[in-house]
């Protein structure tokens, strides 16, 4: 099958095939002709799959008949973060090239003015996260009531980030006879709930096992101790396969530590996060994609829908706490058909979330022998806060020059400890000094106490 199948419009064929693609994936067939004949969706899919396709191809055409008038979008999609809105606003200007669609994106952390003068001239296309649309909304800035079809992409993130509240709000100040897409990598009871209430006799399209992880991704875990993880990742970023990779964190502090000390050992990295600003997420994002930096370190508002081309790594360097997000961030990799590696690192803190990940997945993920044990640690993780690192630092031994002080006997010394075997080789404290006593036995320890 061909997307010439589907019963798209010539001029979007033509925007089809000039983004290099010719054969739809399985969502995308099953879904497009439904949409097309005006059927309510229900999409469950996970990502990677071309999801955003499946419903930004058929709207295109749908609206390519009609006129916009101000204020009053004549269309929508919900997305649950920024990036993935800027990314669906994206999609639309690529494939809506040779149709003449008006397209306004609402999201927080730009000019409220700028997204208020596109409204007024009339929108077909609105693509909006919740909380701005809401906020706009209330000043009176826009008006729903001309709305013949909604989408709510990313559901269960949708109800993650706490939105479901917000959407059943927006879902009510629109026309009844509306059409409808729900698409979702998971079905959760709220979701069900959801769909039940503001989808009218849905199509059911599933093409994957909600949950299962994409099988073009060769999947591993490691154990390692939580002051080796730095050490552990630059090892793993060394080989020879490495093109680009996206490194997640639970938390935004580590994101940020993570990439400065990356940067330290000569890594071309960047960072996104929730805590910055949407044009400097962007501009990382931009970055990335043309290849200026080839790692990325991300918190999860890089995990779901972000497509970018050409990732051959995925790192968690935390263990994510809910395992739907695992499945999300491998997903940054094997995509469109390609392989990819992803690479989990867990302490024994993180036995349980490594157990709920496996249950959701099905799998149990291989075990990589962890390419540290028996070494000694390194103490460059240490050294990160002390000194700079040049580009090329991390082929230097970091410590040369202190090793040939300590080798240089001292002068004046008189008493000279003998270095015992190291008891912690291979641990996680760095090889050391002993600390013990070495010299001749005091007397009082001779003494044979009579019982």
């Amino acid at each position: 099958m061909n997307f010439a199948d589907l019963g798209l419009s010539d001029e979007l064929l033509k925007a089809v095939t000039d983004s290099g693609y010719t054969e739809p994936t399985p969502i995308q067939a099953q879904a497009i002709p439904s949409v097309l004949m005006m059927r309510d969706i229900i999409g469950i899919a996970q990502t990677g799959t071309g999801k955003t396709a499946s419903f930004v191809l058929p709207m295109i055409d749908i609206l390519a008949h009609g006129r916009a008038r101000a204020r009053m979008p004549r269309s929508l999609i919900l997305e649950p973060t920024r990036e993935l809105a800027a990314q669906v606003a994206e999609n639309f200007e690529n494939y809506g090239k040779y149709h003449k669609l008006e397209m306004a994106l609402l999201i927080g952390g730009v000019s409220m003015g700028d997204q208020v003068k596109a409204l007024e001239k009339g929108v077909d296309v609105l693509i909006a996260t919740p909380g701005r649309l809401m906020d706009l909304f209330d000043r009176g800035n826009i008006l729903l009531n001309g709305c013949e079809l909604l989408v709510i992409d990313e559901a269960d993130r949708m109800l993650d980030m706490g939105f479901i509240p917000d959407i059943e709000k927006i879902c009510d100040k629109l026309p009844t006879t509306r059409q409808t897409m729900l698409f979702s990598a998971t079905m959760p009871p709220p979701i069900k709930k959801l769909s039940d209430k503001f989808l009218s006799n849905p199509k059911n399209i599933e093409v994957a096992r909600p949950a299962t992880a994409n099988t073009s991704i060769a999947q591993t875990k490691v154990a390692v101790a939580p002051r080796r993880k730095r050490e552990l990742l630059r090892n793993l970023l060394d080989a020879d396969d490495m093109g680009t990779a996206i490194i997640f964190c639970n938390r935004k502090t580590t994101v940020r530590e993570l990439n400065k000390s990356l940067k330290r050992h000569g890594f071309d990295s960047g960072e996104i996060h929730g805590d910055m600003a949407q044009e400097e997420r962007l501009k990382e994002l931009d970055r990335f994609k043309d290849e200026t930096i080839n790692i990325l370190v991300a918190s999860d508002v890089a995990a779901r829908g972000l497509d970018i081309k050409g990732v051959s790594h995925v790192f968690n360097f935390d263990a994510p706490w809910h395992p739907d997000d695992y499945v999300h961030r491998i997903g940054r990799t094997g995509r469109a058909g390609a392989t990819g590696k992803a690479f989990t690192f867990y302490t024994d803190d993180d036995a349980e979330h490594i157990a709920n990940i496996e249950k959701l997945t099905g799998m149990s993920i291989p075990e990589l022998e962890n390419p540290l044990a028996g070494a000694a640690q390194s103490k460059s993780d240490d050294s990160d806060k002390r000194s700079a690192k040049k580009p090329n630092a991390r082929k230097k031994p970091s410590s040369a020059n202190k090793a040939d002080k300590a080798s240089a006997p001292k002068k004046e010394a008189k008493h000279v400890r003998e270095k015992r075997p190291n008891q912690n080789q291979g641990s996680d404290q760095a090889d050391g000094p002993d600390d013990g006593w070495n010299g001749p036995m005091p007397g009082f320890l001779s003494v044979t106490i009579k019982p």
